[in-house]
């Protein structure tokens, strides 16, 4: 019967080793955490180029069905942009903002401006660069056919 009690302290772990185990888990947790965070800022990233350029297409397809111009439209310095004018307004998140590449004649006034799309689909051309910390992401529109694509620059994947 000793022998038997003996065995079952045995099997337990030691203060030591559970002080081990959780020294462990604590400098995994902290290598980890950083690299999730960077993921949210690039995942968020991504959604609001993929915002910028759906908003775009909207402008063009609104163009097309209702047979007339439509802006896209983009306030820079707030980091605000719709479909169309009086299209729901959308919000860079914080630490990001914009650049509108549009001709002269397309520029309301310092900081806003837009890229018009026409009824055929073609548009004046231009696009959008987001931009945060060392990613950047070019979101263009093709003058002839309004056809708008996505490129990511920058030190990390975007």
């Amino acid at each position: 019967m000793r022998r038997h009690l003996n065995s079952l302290r045995d099997s337990g772990f030691t203060l030591v080793e559970l002080l081990v185990v959780l020294a462990i888990a604590g400098l995994m947790i902290g290598l980890v955490a950083p690299l999730l965070a960077g993921g949210y800022g690039r995942a968020q990233f991504r959604h609001a180029a993929r915002d910028i350029a759906t908003t775009l297409s909207e402008a063009r397809s609104l163009a097309i069905t209702h047979g007339r111009s439509e802006p896209f439209l983009a306030i820079v310095d707030r980091g605000e942009f719709a479909a169309g004018a009086g299209g729901r307004l959308h919000h860079l998140p914080n630490g990001m903002r914009m650049i509108l590449i549009t001709t002269t004649h397309e520029v309301v006034r310092a900081h806003e401006g837009d890229i018009r799309f026409f009824s055929d689909g073609s548009s004046t051309g231009g696009g959008v660069r987001l931009i945060q910390g060392d990613r950047e992401y070019d979101i263009l529109v093709d003058w002839f056919t309004g056809r708008v694509s996505a490129t990511c620059q920058g030190l990390y994947a975007c």
